[in-house]
């Protein structure tokens, strides 16, 4: 395990403090905890966006026709 220094703001290290208490854990293992769970939603955000951008038009649609601009402006099917 490697040891770093963080310097926070008197407001944001008071929070840390209190929710550390909170929790019964130290302020190193809060910030541990918060530190890995930003990374695993980031890892798993961008594994959904690969998975997302790796499908074809039609899989994301389901299979269904977009609407041409022409659909789309058609002021007298709004009415």
């Amino acid at each position: 395990m490697k040891n770093v220094t963080v310097t926070l703001d008197e407001e944001t290290a008071r929070w840390a403090r209190i929710e550390a208490a909170r929790r019964e854990i130290s302020v190193s293992s809060l910030l541990r905890e918060l530190l890995r769970d930003s990374m695993g939603g980031q890892a798993a955000y961008a594994g959904a966006m690969d998975r997302y951008l790796s499908r074809s038009g039609s899989d994301i649609s389901g299979g269904r026709r977009h609407p041409d601009r022409e659909d789309l402006h058609d002021r007298a099917a709004l009415r």
